[in-house]
């Protein structure tokens, strides 16, 4: 039976009038015309789906949209800040890692989250947190590619602004 819901999406309230069981990955493409998460395998298993829910990826396809609350969610057309692409994004575009462009939904929203809550991740802990991730066209080294170069690009984000607190701090 429909019901009115009420979601937090990419910044912007949003309202929607479904079924409660329909996934979010339906709710976001059909309703709000959001194309960055994609239909892959309805199942949870290539990422194609994924959005942050509260900054943790998640995949999509299995959400219900009722289920999501007071979640803030975040698809890849709303990562960036203003016209600042996420460093994941900028990194995907210097490194060209894209070929079909069919699962880089699934690379750079799972990346971003993952930088987010890691900063200073190695590149085992990289490599473990992308393994549930498909590609069919093999784009995958030139995506890990981009994703070590976000990580040291927020690496050393990180670290320029402790440093610059570490100054601010010596100077009062």
């Amino acid at each position: 039976m429909p019901e009115r819901i009420a979601l937090q999406v990419n910044g912007k309230a949003a309202e929607v009038t479904t079924d409660p069981d329909t996934p979010l990955l339906y709710v976001l493409r059909n309703e709000l015309a959001l194309t960055g998460p994609r239909f892959g395998c309805g199942l949870a298993q290539c990422g194609a789906c994924t959005v942050h829910a509260d900054g943790v990826a998640t995949r999509s396809c299995v959400l219900p949209v009722g289920a999501v609350g007071a979640a803030a969610v975040t698809t890849l057309d709303g990562l960036a800040t203003g016209p600042a692409l996420h460093p994941v994004q900028a990194a995907f575009v210097h490194e060209q890692a894209v070929q079909c462009g069919f699962c880089v939904n699934g690379w750079i929203m799972t990346a971003a989250a993952f930088l987010d809550a890691n900063p200073a991740a190695t590149a085992a802990e990289l490599v473990a947190a992308l393994a549930g991730l498909k590609c069919r066209c093999g784009a995958q080294l030139a995506m890990l590619r981009a994703v070590r170069r976000a990580a040291a690009t927020v690496r050393e984000a990180g670290n320029a602004s402790a440093g610059a607190t570490a100054r601010a701090v010596a100077a009062s």
